[in-house]
């Protein structure tokens, strides 16, 4: 089973969402904070389960209702271990300052 680890930027990509929907609707933040994290969790078992994105990384894509969020993270076969790099909501800019 693969370890899955968060980078310091994907941590501040979820406190950021975090406070995004608390701002919005308090019940809702909490339970989408869920669902992105039981999402990752699948990583664990299942490193490869994302699509091939740009640079060799992954992308998973989090579905939430109508729209839904996107993690993009790397698989290190030889340390069988996830890199969690970002996490972002749909409609958001992209990735570029990752690569």
């Amino acid at each position: 089973m693969a370890q899955v680890v968060y980078s310091d930027h994907a941590v501040t990509d979820m406190e950021r969402l975090a406070d995004f929907l608390v701002e919005s609707d308090p019940a809702l933040a909490f339970e989408t904070m869920a669902i992105i994290r039981d999402a990752v969790d699948i990583l664990e078992r299942h490193p490869l389960i994302g699509r091939q994105g740009e640079q060799g990384m992954r992308e998973m894509v989090i579905s939430r209702g109508r729209t839904g969020y996107i993690a993009i993270y790397d698989f290190i076969e030889a340390d069988d271990a996830v890199l969690v790099l970002a996490i972002r909501h749909q409609r958001e800019a992209g990735f570029e300052n990752l690569f």
